[in-house]
């Protein structure tokens, strides 16, 4: 019989490379599972988290045991080199940070026992990820199990599979399900069960299938209906396994995008980061729980787990509760010709552990690996055995890439995936937001017989951050709403797009950044990095996509306002809206999802917006300074000059002129190239080795450069701009 116990228990924690056998004596810390090194360095700032070798060390005794049982250890997710001995032996070497893996210790245990594993989140060449926009937290950060079976079970040992494959085939009505199971040890049948039917298989060379009929099949339909079946394999020796499953069919069309269960069934949603803050990656069911529930509460159908597999846990939740996914693994940003065989280890671990998740549609091979050094033979050749590997674990989904907006959309790397989605950041690093609706336009019409979506999109955001006119590049909460606002207009006017996925849910953790006034954290969430705010742009989406009637007035944080006329924006799914001020009814709008009113202010107000029974208050205050709280530092100068006349000569060069004009004029091109090369080291260290396609950069060109030199912030100081403006003030136009 089968027996699996928790082990996350009195487990000490040596923060040095101390070495098998030594680490009872080493000095260390006495703690519980799960446990990240870098729950604090890893969300700082300064890229200086610690990165190498710790050591774990448990003792335990030996468990109840029949003759010829055996004893496994699970690790659901070690990070992200592990080394596993007991009583002195090794057993295990495992590479990858993110995925379950298992070790055998019958031939080692005695009466009393020593378990030491050797943790390591060095950088190397061989091991993915390597060079990405999140922190690479070290630690045993997810559970330990102890399992004991008899010496006749299901497979335990192939890449940390469950043992037991379900393939569901809908037809018409019904279903035909085939259950396959592997058997390690001597047995003739195993005995199948599906609600109250039961069917034995025979056992060939380790390995027994039976076929099961459900009529009138009740389906895994999404968010609607995510109903789940159960099926359970059992051995004449004892062991027993159950696991989940759903029926449903889908597809995705160059020109309807995803369909389930035969019906169009457009998806919008979020990627999601596993971190929490003070926590890092060593994260709760509890807190699990409180990410679906917010992603529910949006009303997002659909969620990208990025970078990489999440925990099991996790899946279960999609599963229940109806959430579509995009699964994949850590190869990220820069190749590594030496990692090949890593990538493939981990795409077989994330296939073959999450085969039975009916959420599960896609098997994500890459994200923006060509950013670093472009398509090379070695790439090209890695995604085909990944691409083909897929395919012959799981002839039943599609492979996805996720590309980077720097490679060029007729490029043959582009369709090397079944289907394919693209990180597009227009409005936020270079651009302007309209042009993502462009962009999708030029693709749709260059490749309509292609599916594409949307994998990452998004716009940093302080909440902390309040201005009436937000920009792009202030990092301000109101200019990540306006963002937002764009990009679900876009997308819902474009049913092609087969899945939307904005980037983040959550804040997370990169500790190589140190901006926006927050060192260490990516901002793009929708939510901070702790879950306790969701910011203004999170309910534009639940304006969009939830059923559940609410109503929210945009900018609680923005308190103190300087203009005499101030713009009040609710954010609702019903269709009207009824704004008071101070208690006395201001006005009435009909409309949809997003409402604007232009409310004069002289001194303290109460704001109430009503639609039926649903309110929402805010209070502002009108004061004539600047709150120099709500803007981001190197933000302060929004306007260079005190007067349009002293940017603009008339028949000479200024920054209000395209970045296209000034590259066509030699004198003009040298001084911009000059401030390019600033502005481009402004944005960090993935960026230097960015080279953007002719029809990107051709889009780019047509922005003014005042705009371009706002997004570089305070590495574009006044003195420069004034300086560039008036060498530029001294080029004359060609008549």
């Amino acid at each position: 019989m089968r027996k699996q116990t928790l082990f996350n228990h009195e487990w000490k924690f040596i923060k040095e490379d101390v070495g098998a056998g030594f680490t009872l004596e080493a000095e260390g810390e006495r703690l519980g599972l799960p446990h990240t090194w870098n729950a604090a360095d890893g969300q700082d700032g300064g890229n200086d988290y610690y990165r190498g070798t710790c050591w774990y060390v448990k003792e335990f005794a030996r468990p109840e045991m029949s003759e010829g049982d055996e004893v496994w250890l699970e690790f659901r997710g070690v990070a992200m080199t592990a080394q596993v001995y007991v009583n002195g032996q090794h057993l295990c070497h495992h590479e990858g940070g993110y995925s379950t893996f298992r070790v055998n210790i019958t031939d080692v245990i005695r009466a009393s026992n020593i378990l030491e594993v050797a943790v390591d989140n060095s950088k190397n060449h061989t091991v993915y990820p390597q060079k990405a926009d999140f922190t690479f937290y070290g630690g045993i950060y997810r559970d330990v199990f102890m399992i004991t079976v008899p010496s006749t079970h299901f497979e335990l040992g192939y890449y940390g599979g469950t043992g037991i494959k379900v393939t569901p085939k809908v037809e018409d009505r019904n279903a035909e399900v085939k259950v396959e199971a592997w058997v390690t040890g001597v047995a003739d049948v195993v005995k199948f069960t599906i609600e109250e039917r039961t069917l034995e298989a025979k056992v060939h060379d380790g390995h027994a299938e039976c076929v099961f009929t459900i009529e009138n099949v009740r389906l895994w339909d999404g968010v609607a209906d995510p109903y789940l079946y159960t099926v359970k394999a059992e051995l004449e020796s004892g062991d027993l396994l159950e696991t989940r499953f759903g029926c449903r069919t889908f597809a995705i069309d160059p020109e309807n995008g995803f369909m389930l269960n035969g019906r169009p069934y457009r998806l919008c949603g979020a990627a999601r980061h596993q971190d929490r803050q003070g926590v890092g990656n060593a994260i709760t069911t509890e807190m699990q729980d409180e990410d679906m529930a917010l992603l529910r509460e949006m009303g997002a159908n659909t969620v990208r787990l990025a970078h990489y597999q999440h925990d099991q846990y996790f899946y279960d939740l999609c599963d229940e509760y109806g959430m579509i996914v995009w699964a994949e693994i850590p190869y990220i940003t820069e190749h590594m010709p030496e990692g090949r065989d890593n990538t493939l280890s981990q795409m077989r671990e994330l296939v073959l552990q999450n085969y039975n998740h009916p959420s599960i549609v896609c098997w994500g091979l890459s994200n923006e690996i060509t950013v670093a050094a472009g398509v090379t033979d070695d790439i090209v050749e890695n995604h085909r055995l990944l691409h083909n590997l897929c395919h012959k674990l799981d002839d039943t989904r599609p492979t996805t890439m996720a590309h980077a907006f720097m490679l060029d959309i007729d490029h043959p790397f582009m369709l090397l995936s079944d289907i394919c989605s693209y990180n597009l950041y227009y409005g936020w690093y270079v651009g302007d937001v309209e042009q993502n609706d462009a962009w999708f336009d030029e693709f749709h019409a260059k490749h309509p017989n292609t599916v594409i979506g949307l994998s990452e999109y998004g716009a940093d955001a302080n909440p902390a951050y309040q201005n009436g006119k937000p920009e792009k590049g202030d990092w301000s909460e109101p200019y990540q709403a306006l963002y937002h606002e764009h990009m679900l207009k876009m997308w819902s006017e474009r049913p092609y797009i087969w899945a939307m996925h904005c980037w983040n849910m959550f804040d997370f953790g990169a500790d190589g950044r140190n901006e926006g006034g927050k060192p260490g954290q990516n901002q793009k969430g929708l939510v901070t990095f702790d879950r306790k705010l969701k910011k203004d742009a999170f309910y534009v989406y639940k304006a969009y996509l939830s059923k559940e009637p609410f109503i929210h007035i945009c900018g609680r944080r923005y308190v103190q306002r300087t203009e005499d006329v101030t713009e009040v924006k609710v954010y609702t799914n019903q269709p009207n809206v009824i704004l008071f001020v101070d208690g006395k009814a201001f006005s009435t709008q009909e409309g949809e999802k997003v409402f604007k009113f232009h409310v004069p202010i002289s001194n303290e107000h109460a704001i109430e917006a009503k639609s039926g029974e649903l309110s929402d208050t805010i209070r502002i205050q009108k004061v004539e300074t600047l709150n120099k709280a709500y803007i981001k530092e190197g933000y302060e100068i929004v306007n260079w000059f005190d007067r349009p006349d002293e940017i603009a000569r008339e028949g000479y060069y200024s920054i209000l002129d395209s970045i296209a004009d000034l590259k066509a004029e030699p004198r003009a091109a040298q001084l911009l190239a000059k401030v390019m090369e600033r502005a481009k080291r402004s944005y960090g260290d993935v960026a230097k080795n960015v080279t953007l396609p002719e029809s990107i950069q051709r889009q780019i060109d047509t922005m003014p450069l005042e705009k371009m030199l706002k997004q570089a912030g305070k590495a574009i100081t006044q003195e420069m701009v004034k300086q560039l403006n008036n060498r530029l003030n001294q080029i004359p136009k060609n008549k």
